[in-house]
């Protein structure tokens, strides 16, 4: 057998096998920078830390908290043997409600872009204990759905849920520049292994292509004060960090009446992250194709439930299903949308925006010259 080490000598450092691990250092009675919150991190290993935060109405660092679950979770009612889908996995709280009731003898497709989280999500859901076959786990855009399904001999499912907002692991971890809270890459994007940064889309727009992209993506009422000021901000110096184009969006709206200014706050700036990470994302051209091929993808009696966060997203969730009752493709779709109670939203303040619609697949196909 090995020696075993000896003990250090007094002044020497101790070996690496036994020197413990000190804590991250911040300043302070609490950490602030995502990187230093060790604890909510690790929840596995601090529970009690973890449930301090959720009652403390937060959302602990590196998780996600499910919106409306119950309320999606009646409305899709998977059964045993089931097929559903997941095609936003996000954290995965709804998939792992989902996969619990799909049991025995059930199947879900979870599918999520983002390269990052993703792998993380599937341990955790499979580190559950359900069958293997039980769960499939895709990294491909929820508007892929019908190559997923068609890859593995499927020919529709019972059940799709799409969330469509961005999960907390995104928003509070800086280095994905996702908000301005925090100093970060300007980035935006959810896989962030493919395609431009936001950084790289800000500087190439011309001003009033950025203009027509904060009108359009966001509803902005100040588009061209701000494409202005974002213009001019960048032949100073390239905007390339979330808490420049914060300042460069605050410092384009000085010019407005300080009652304005102060009833909007920083809601200009959400917006513009809005815009540039819809736009950066191609978020409009995917949910527009998912609505388009999702009735295909449903079992007839088949039930979708989708998750918008913002008008844009709801207005062509609205639309698609309201035209697909009309054409008799959908048998029922939500008349009125789904808000989270009162109680939610103290609990998670990011649910505030939620808005849930609903729809249920026609029994029989419609006639495809009347559709």
């Amino acid at each position: 057998m090995p020696e075993p080490e000896p003990p250090s000598q007094p002044g020497e450092p101790a070996p690496e096998a036994i020197r413990p691990k000190r804590r991250p250092r911040y300043r302070g009675t609490h950490p602030r920078r995502f990187a230093e919150k060790y604890k909510e991190l690790n929840p596995e290993k601090y529970p009690d830390t973890v449930q301090k935060v959720l009652a403390a109405g937060k959302t602990p660092a590196g998780t996600h908290r499910p919106i409306l679950l119950p309320e999606i979770l009646e409305l899709l009612a998977p059964t045993p043997g089931a097929i559903a889908v997941d095609a936003t996995l996000g954290h995965g709280g709804h998939a792992l409600e989902i996969l619990r009731r799909l049991q025995p003898g059930g199947r879900l497709f979870a599918l999520d872009v983002d390269s990052l989280e993703l792998p993380r999500t599937e341990a955790r859901l499979r580190a559950e204990g359900f069958p293997a076959e039980s769960l499939t786990v895709c990294q491909t855009n929820f508007a892929g759905l019908p190559k997923v399904l068609a890859a593995h001999g499927v020919s529709g499912v019972d059940l799709v849920l799409a969330d469509l907002g961005c999960s907390s692991m995104q928003l509070d971890n800086p280095g994905r520049g996702f908000s301005f809270k925090l100093d970060g890459p300007l980035d935006l994007r959810m896989n962030p292994r493919k395609g431009r940064p936001a950084s790289a889309l800000l500087a190439a727009l011309e001003e009033a292509e950025l203009a027509g992209l904060l009108t359009g993506n966001a509803d902005e009422p100040h588009a061209a004060l701000i494409a202005r000021g974002l213009a001019q901000a960048r032949q100073r110096a390239p905007i390339t960090t979330t808490r420049a184009l914060a300042q460069a969006v605050r410092a384009a709206l000085a010019s407005l009446p300080a009652q304005v200014r102060q009833t909007e706050g920083d809601t200009p700036v959400r917006r513009v992250f809005q815009a540039l990470r819809i736009a950066v994302n191609e978020e409009f051209t995917a949910l527009e194709m998912f609505l388009r091929y999702l009735p295909d993808c449903l079992n007839p009696g088949g039930r979708a439930a989708i998750l918008t966060f913002h008008s844009g997203e709801d207005r062509r969730v609205k639309k698609s299903f309201q035209a697909g009752q009309r054409a008799g493709i959908y048998a029922r779709v939500a008349e009125e949308v789904i808000r989270p109670g009162a109680e939610e939203v103290r609990a998670n303040p990011r649910a505030s925006s939620a808005k849930l619609r609903w729809a249920v697949r026609s029994d029989a196909v419609p006639d495809e010259n009347q559709v």
